[in-house]
């Protein structure tokens, strides 16, 4: 059930963003003459119109291809892709990550809408030494607001905390027993290095959540802001990760992963239930649309690249220095996907590899 769940997935992906570029380049006036996914031998083919549309045996690709879109073919028909204004061809190459941008965002939207499980902010335990016991908070205890400021879910409780951490305590009101009671807790620095490495001072006060989950709904509109709030946070998170990988603080080992890790985590989300793959889909989506647009040889973003030297420069790159570029950024997929399967199987398997060896 896994593999069929992370086949879907990752074909759902890769057809809305091929289908970016095809609606696009049809839209502009350009000749689609096949839409393909996955690579190896074919399973299905067939021809609408102008258009051959096929599907392959190894889900793991896919692609559009245009009439004269590389300069080796290029004839000068007016509905290739070389045919069309700079402009209109950034649309066509944009359109591809711009629909899964937006993929992962309707899905957080959903999300959001439909409801999602989310644990309460009532006290599970007491961490010796810290705030919460010293005041004299119990387990059972429901917190119901941190600072006068309504507190229902553990996240709410945990964001109230921490807009409070310079602050030396902090008034905490709880149910218990249906009777209101109001502790002064003092609050302890921890420091801690955050996912991209960097260091982040945390306030704390020595609580550990009950097993206690309800389902979370939010309206309609409300849930589109959430949405987009959740996707430009996500935004700003994989941007500040390249940075770090960029600059060292994080390890490209650490940090990346290719279809073998997607696989691992799809077989342990698929436990979780409908919502928390829809949300895998949604993170995978907006990663995906954000490393397509990344300036780099033969990814969305390299081809962008090149396209707004053309409109700098009044002309575009010669044949010779496209089939170079495409060479090196072949060569730089090639390695980054051997890169990431061998780094995957080391993660995920090194300990069963070393035992067999170990015999």
């Amino acid at each position: 059930m896994p593999i069929l769940i992370f086949i879907f997935i990752l074909s759902l992906l890769i057809i809305v963003h091929e289908f970016g570029h095809f609606i696009c380049a049809r839209k502009n006036g350009v000749r689609v003459e096949q839409f393909s996914l996955g690579f190896g031998p074919q399973i299905f083919k067939k021809k609408s119109g102008d258009t051959e549309y096929s599907l392959s045996l190894i889900p793991l690709g896919g692609y559009v291809k245009m009439a004269g879109d590389s300069q080796a073919e290029y004839k000068g028909a007016k509905d290739e892709y070389f045919s069309k204004a700079p402009g209109k061809r950034f649309q066509i190459i944009f359109f591809g990550p711009f629909l899964n941008y937006l993929l992962g965002f309707l899905f957080f939207w959903l999300i959001f809408f439909i409801g999602y499980p989310s644990l309460t902010a009532k006290v599970g335990g007491l961490t010796d030494g810290y705030g919460a016991k010293e005041a004299g908070l119990a387990i059972g205890d429901r917190i119901i607001s941190i600072e006068g400021k309504r507190v229902d879910l553990w996240e709410d409780l945990q964001a109230r905390i921490q807009e409070n951490k310079a602050a030396s305590s902090v008034k905490v009101a709880v149910l218990r027993d249906n009777q209101e009671l109001n502790f002064n807790v003092p609050l302890r620095d921890k420091t801690i290095d955050d996912q991209l490495g960097k260091k982040m001072t945390m306030g704390i006060i020595g609580i550990t959540p009950f097993d206690e989950i309800i389902e979370v709904r939010h309206g309609f509109f409300e849930s589109g802001y959430l949405a987009a709030k959740k996707t430009f946070s996500l935004t700003v998170q994989t941007f500040e990760g390249l940075w770090a990988l960029v600059t060292g603080r994080m390890s490209m080992r650490e940090s990346m992963t290719g279809p073998l890790g997607i696989l691992f985590i799809t077989s342990k989300v698929a436990k979780l239930g409908l919502i928390a793959i829809l949300h895998l889909i949604a993170v995978l989506s907006v990663s995906l649309a954000i490393f397509n647009i990344l300036p780099l040889p033969i990814l969305d973003g390299g081809h962008l690249f090149l396209l707004g030297l053309e409109k700098i420069r009044k002309k575009g790159i010669g044949l010779k220095a496209e089939q170079v570029i495409n060479n090196i950024g072949f060569t730089f997929l090639i390695s980054l996907a051997l890169f990431v399967t061998y780094n995957d199987i080391l993660r995920l398997y090194g300990d069963k590899i070393g035992k067999f060896f170990a015999k």
